[in-house]
């Protein structure tokens, strides 16, 4: 689906997806919303073939959140209160989940403010590198609402309980830099290094075998399961990637003592 507030590139097997209305600070509108889960789920079928994507935000911004300014963004069409849980079932929840389902990892290049839903776009990502100007906040104390896309899930797993009600309670901008030290991010970047270093891993995670997919799917799966489940599910994510080419290819490198040309199956 394509959109004016999305751009899609593809560059030596990773997709790089740049959110796109610079006068919003990328604020995310529904079209922007949907384009983005449409363009995750042609790389999740394969019609956008690659290996890795990265997801960042055009000019000075990741992503302000929900466009609060748009036409009924408070009401409905027949005039009465709107229900602003139905927009996130129905628009953001699908792009969450399209991010978390996706059969290869996704780097976030945090380019700047990443605000309510779009810090929350910036967390499902495997890996997060953050420009050293950027900051995370959870803004939806000042307008009544809670934070979600996940956020709730996923903060006091990143980062614990304390931080994560600090972040959600009062509403404060988390620089990079201390983002890095409560473990919320895994690097901290010069601005003018951001998109290099976050291109430069998705590009080695392009490289890489098709057990990324199985890491990524049995790392999400530890976020609910008991001790002895975990277990099971590496089991079965093992076999899998032990009947890979991959496997074959990774050990056959390493008997032959050279770098392994992984083909991701």
């Amino acid at each position: 689906m394509d959109h004016p507030n999305l751009k899609v590139a593809i560059a030596d097997g990773v997709a790089i997806l740049t959110m796109s209305d610079p006068a919003t600070l990328n604020a995310a509108n529904h079209g922007m919303t949907q384009a983005l889960t449409a363009a995750f789920g042609r790389i999740a079928s394969g019609e956008i073939a690659v290996r890795a994507a990265v997801l960042t935000g055009d000019g000075r911004a990741f992503c302000s959140g929900a466009n609060l300014s748009a036409s009924g963004s408070l009401t409905s069409s027949a005039g009465g209160p709107r229900d602003v849980g139905a927009t996130l079932r129905d628009v953001y929840n699908p792009l969450v989940n399209a991010m978390r389902e996706l059969p290869c990892p996704i780097v976030a290049a945090v380019n700047g403010p990443a605000v309510g839903i779009g810090c929350a776009f910036a967390l499902v990502a495997d890996l997060i590198v953050a420009a050293e100007s950027a900051y995370f906040q959870l803004s939806f104390n000042r307008i009544g609402l809670i934070p979600d896309g996940g956020s709730t899930y996923l903060l006091p797993r990143l980062i614990g309980k304390a931080r994560a009600m600090e972040m959600a309670l009062l509403g404060e901008r988390i620089p990079a830099r201390q983002a890095l030290d409560w473990g919320l991010i895994n690097r901290c970047v010069a601005d003018g290094e951001l998109h290099a270093t976050a291109l430069g891993l998705a590009k080695h995670l392009a490289g890489g075998p098709m057990s990324l997919r199985l890491i990524r799917r049995a790392m999400w799966a530890s976020l609910d399961t008991a001790w002895a489940e975990q277990l099971d599910v590496e089991v079965e994510a093992q076999r899998e990637a032990g009947y890979s080419r991959d496997f074959v290819e990774g050990v056959t490198a390493f008997q032959q003592k050279r770098p392994p040309a992984f083909e991701g199956r």
